[in-house]
């Protein structure tokens, strides 16, 4: 139970949530973001999410609650906040307070062991499959939900939120269909390249039982009644939000299944893998799982110009992200007007000693121009620290919203 004195601050901050919430601006945030998910014509789309420079802007001395709960709910609820008063960005604010089913998820079967790393710092791992010939001993992860748990965590929410904003059960199962980044941690990075010289027939016998293993995740999410629509203010992808009316399906009776929902999949850990060998061991396990849903993104940092021809096979494919390493002018040339360019400036602007507007500037405004005539929204993530100056992502949001601004006229 959480105590009166953190349940009063988590309602003061609610109640400032929701008075943003209702605000004229946040309608017309939803209806640029609605346009611009049906690939109408409107000024580009500003998204800025710092990612881990998030505990910079709020760092954790900063909370007051003192259950850990309550401060995680605390920390979500200032970033909010954040966004409306300082950040002011094309995130819809929405009075809604969502809580995620207790549950716990089983490994592979197998797990790397992790070597380093603690507090955002890099590490290695021992990767367990060490030979094909141990496959037999991989199972399809399995969930388990706490229900009585859930109920608890769900009371406890609409005792303190319920009067204020409407508490939600909406839980989100996964983030990417990709699967290259649970074949690293099996199977090794440098490994699962070899293989694709070496032991093929291997590689290939271990992606089917990762799209097999997926494909059932989605099954058991499903039939439970444990999917929820994303067709809202849901970030979807690697960057962007869900605001559609496209999704859910015609024939919705209230069940969601996989194709009343966006889908996501990317390959970051095969950027030095061939188009051709993208093409051979990665897509075809990928491709399956993505036709279950009703509309798709693809990409995260890997370049995808190079893939283009692959990728684009993908059925209601919608957002694609144009990375730092990707080519703008070419992905520009095969999106035009008919998918979402999602655009990524270099996160490294951010982190430098000092912060050069005027660079930022010219680089939004090149980024831009070479997007011309594309459906485009500038999604700043991946941010690592802000050099503790939060004020570098309120400043970069402004200079973003000019040249929007510029862009459209």
């Amino acid at each position: 139970m959480i105590s009166l004195a953190d349940r009063n601050i988590l309602r003061e901050l609610a109640s400032m949530v929701a008075g943003y919430a209702a605000l004229p601006i946040q309608a017309e945030r939803r209806d640029l973001w609605y346009k611009h998910n049906s690939l109408e014509k409107t000024r580009p789309v500003i998204f800025c999410d710092p990612e881990n420079s998030w505990n910079e802007i709020i760092p954790q001395s900063s909370l007051i609650c003192e259950d850990p709960l309550a401060r995680a709910w605390e920390f979500g609820l200032r970033v909010s906040l954040f966004r409306c008063e300082k950040m002011k960005d094309d995130v819809v604010i929405s009075p809604y307070f969502d809580v995620a089913h207790v549950h716990t998820q089983s490994d592979w079967g197998m797990h790397e062991n992790i070597i380093g790393g603690g507090a955002g710092r890099a590490y290695t791992w021992d990767s367990p499959l060490k030979s094909y010939d141990d496959l037999n001993k991989l199972r399809y992860p399995e969930i388990t939900v706490d229900y009585a748990a859930t109920d608890r965590l769900l009371d406890e929410a609409s005792g303190i939120f319920g009067d204020i904003l409407t508490v939600r059960l909406n839980s989100r199962w996964w983030w990417s269909f990709g699967m290259t980044w649970t074949l690293a941690q099996i199977r090794g990075l440098e490994q699962m390249m070899l293989d694709m010289i070496d032991n093929p027939e291997g590689l290939h016998q271990l992606m089917a039982i990762l799209r097999d293993g997926n494909n059932a995740k989605m099954d058991f999410l499903q039939e439970n009644g444990l999917l929820y629509l994303n067709n809202d203010g849901s970030y979807v992808g690697s960057g962007g939000f869900g605001w559609t009316h496209e999704l859910p399906q015609p024939d919705f009776d209230g069940k969601v299944r996989t194709q009343d929902i966006w889908g996501f999949a990317e390959s970051q850990e095969t950027v030095a893998v061939s188009p051709d060998m993208f093409e051979e061991f990665i897509f075809p396990y990928q491709l399956p799982l993505l036709k279950r849903f009703g509309l798709n993104c693809y990409g995260c940092c890997e370049p995808v110009d190079t893939r283009w021809r692959i990728i684009k096979q993908i059925p209601n494919l919608r957002r694609i992200s144009v990375s730092p390493w990707s080519s703008i002018p070419k992905m520009a040339e095969y999106l035009e007007d008919k998918y979402i360019l999602s655009l990524k400036p270099n996160p490294s602007m951010l982190a430098m000693e000092s912060f050069n507007e005027n660079l930022v500037r010219e680089n939004l405004r090149q980024s831009m121009d070479q997007a011309k005539g594309c459906c485009l929204e500038v999604v700043m993530k991946d941010n690592h620290t802000l050099r503790n100056e939060p004020e570098r992502a309120v400043r970069w949001v402004e200079i973003a919203l000019e040249e929007a601004e510029n862009f459209s006229n």
